[in-house]
């Protein structure tokens, strides 16, 4: 844990990191860095967000820990390589948004998903007894099809957290929920395009995002530095912690991420997120 007092901290700007997977394990990380950033009264947080997404209600609770935290201090978010669904879901929580020209963000939107392999079970005669307390317990079973009544259900939860994506967008960006229903079908758009659209408020890198947040909380830019909360040190680094070159972003984080997000949701996630 990071502690800094006094004039020291006064001087510096917290900074915490989201990549990968939006899942249990990203929540519980950055909402325990959050509370230890306002417990300590920091004037400044600058998020760097790199994630594709993730489960809603994890990223519906790092959002509302920000919009909390914009009453106590200045936050600008810096959207990376890619920063959609449910990064872009967290990055509302940020007073200001700074993206690349070529930040790949967007794709507004949720989406559940579901396999059926009946057929395969048939041909390989595997079939399953089900005994359920209710018409849809086994809703989204992999042996079979769909109803239309749960069609019907699951179409409204999706539009029911869809609505609540779309007014989070409107009311953090000041635009209308019409105007935000015209780009928020799933599709992804570059930090240009956004940028047009009202979603980021201008391009630059994460260093251009640190310089301005340091002049939005009267820090000076030159001398105002980051100090990241809440990271987290591959295997490979906590062995060799010297080691600051080896990549090991894709197979400690990343894969670790995915493997949690898959088997936290058992193969049904609802997502904010859209390959």
């Amino acid at each position: 844990m990071v502690w800094l007092i006094g004039k020291r901290r006064g001087k510096k700007i917290a900074r915490i990191e989201i990549t990968g997977a939006i899942a249990s394990e990203t929540r519980q990380r950055v909402l325990k860095a959050l509370k230890t950033i306002e417990e300590q009264k920091w004037k400044a947080l600058l998020l760097r967000i790199d994630s594709p997404g993730g489960t809603v209600g994890d990223s519906q609770e790092i959002y509302s820990a920000l919009q909390h935290l914009q009453k106590k201090m200045k936050i600008v978010a810096s959207f990376g390589n890619i920063s959609a669904s449910g990064g872009v879901y967290i990055g509302m929580g940020a007073e200001k948004i700074v993206a690349n020209p070529g930040t790949i963000t967007g794709s507004i939107g949720v989406i559940l998903r579901g396999n059926n392999i009946e057929r395969l079970l048939d041909k390989v005669g595997v079939s399953f007894q089900v005994v359920k307390s209710g018409p849809y317990k086994d809703i989204l079973s992999f042996d079979r099809e769909l109803s239309e009544e749960e069609k019907q259900i699951l179409q409204a939860l999706i539009d029911t957290s869809y609505n609540q994506f779309v007014h989070t967008v409107a009311q953090a960006r000041n635009l209308s929920v019409e105007a935000v229903h015209g780009f928020a079908d799933g599709r992804i758009f570059t930090g240009e395009q956004a940028q047009q659209l009202g979603v980021v408020d201008r391009l630059g890198t994460e260093e251009e995002a640190r310089r301005w947040l340091a002049e939005l909380a009267d820090l000076n830019p030159e001398k105002a530095k980051c100090v990241t909360f809440g990271e987290k040190k591959s295997p490979i680094k906590r062995v060799l912690p010297g080691q600051n070159q080896i990549d090991t972003n894709l197979t400690w984080k990343s894969a670790r991420d995915w493997l949690e997000f898959e088997l936290a949701t058992n193969g049904q996630p609802l997502w904010l997120y859209r390959p």
